[in-house]
């Protein structure tokens, strides 16, 4: 199986972040996507390859190319006012706040345009931020084009993650986002059917949003109920689409300390529904923070769980795009992946 990987994901590395009014560690880290090359990497069943660079153009077909050139210049814009490593917003745009008013126009100024653009307070931008979420679509891509050639699966390990990031904003640790991206490129290029299923224990708001009114783009999530799990504003079960996209989008809320054999259950079910669906391409947000161990998510699911999941997934027989997205045990990350990708490739 094709590994893409590029060391230019090192270029953002966020040290801490702030959560409930504390600073913290940041558990989004280059050491995570290191793990995962060198367990892949050890395996003579996977060979690592580079991307290839396909510039902003699919980036600016998803994403509003607005926040496009606010992330590439804004820790640059920010250093003319107070030269420091890691760029937070201090206020944020909350819909009450112009309430029954016109959309607020984009801030002139750097320190206001980051709470515009930014949702949370876990996403610093760093010097490399931007050219490290451009590499990281490179490699999805590059992934997607590995599978469009004729492999059936292909993985794609994505840093900085992406399921998080809307058409307009960033954050959870999210910029660009890759699979919404290769979703888009793939159902406009041939004009069939794909869909995306995101495993992440996080639900992917962002991509949910994507292609919320869209028919040609299912989104399926797995994931910790958001009334307790981040990103809490999106993943209820009625949230089923709208418009030509009504009843594509699929949301599986899960209560905590979910097993490997009650999250197959639900996988089986939701495999039912892609199959349906009929996609001609799958694209997997792959988050093995579903793992039993994992510092920032309460669900119970083990290192075996991982592989007879990915073969439930695999049984649909699908050209699979897999994508990286969470995961933060660093201990069993590269294992916890390399399960999932053997019970998929069957290898």
């Amino acid at each position: 199986m094709k590994v893409v990987y590029t060391p230019g994901h090192a270029r953002h590395e966020s040290m801490t972040g702030v959560e409930w009014g504390v600073t913290v560690g940041s558990f989004e880290r280059p050491m995570r996507a290191e793990v995962i090359r060198a367990t892949l990497a050890a395996d003579a069943r996977f060979e690592i390859v580079a991307p290839q660079d396909y510039g902003r153009q699919p980036i600016d077909a998803v994403h509003d190319p607005r926040l496009v050139d606010f992330l590439e210049r804004a820790w640059r814009d920010f250093q003319v006012i107070r030269p420091q490593r890691e760029v937070y917003p201090d206020s944020f745009l909350h819909p009450a706040l112009r309430e029954r008013m016109a959309p607020a126009p984009e801030p002139s100024g750097v320190a206001a345009a980051l709470g515009y653009w930014c949702f949370e307070t876990n996403t610093p931008l760093s010097e490399g931020s931007y050219l490290a979420a451009r590499g990281a679509v490179d490699v999805a891509l590059s992934t997607l084009d590995i599978v469009s050639a004729g492999e059936r699966v292909a993985y794609g390990l994505c840093r900085p993650p992406g399921h998080h990031a809307p058409r307009a904003a960033y954050g959870g640790f999210c910029f660009f986002n890759n699979a919404a991206i290769v979703a888009h490129a793939h159902a406009a290029a041939t004009g069939t059917k794909v869909t995306v299923l995101d495993v992440d224990y996080h639900h992917g708001n962002g991509t949910q949003q994507i292609f919320y009114e869209r028919d040609d783009v299912q989104y399926v999530s797995l994931h910790g109920d958001p009334h307790r799990a981040y990103p809490y504003f999106a993943g209820h079960a009625d949230e089923i689409g709208a418009g030509p996209g009504r009843h594509h989008n699929l949301n599986v809320p899960l209560p905590a300390r979910t097993d490997d054999d009650s999250y197959l259950v639900h996988l089986t079910r939701v495999c039912e529904k892609i199959a349906a669906f009929g996609p001609s391409m799958l694209v997997i947000s792959l988050g093995v923070d579903t793992y039993e161990l994992d510092p920032i998510s309460d669900l119970a699911l083990t290192t075996a769980g991982m592989k007879r999941l990915g073969a439930q997934v695999g049984d649909l027989g699908l050209p699979t795009v897999v994508l990286q997205e969470g995961g933060y045990h660093m201990g069993d990350l590269g294992a916890n992946v390399l399960a999932w990708l053997e019970g998929l490739g069957r290898i």
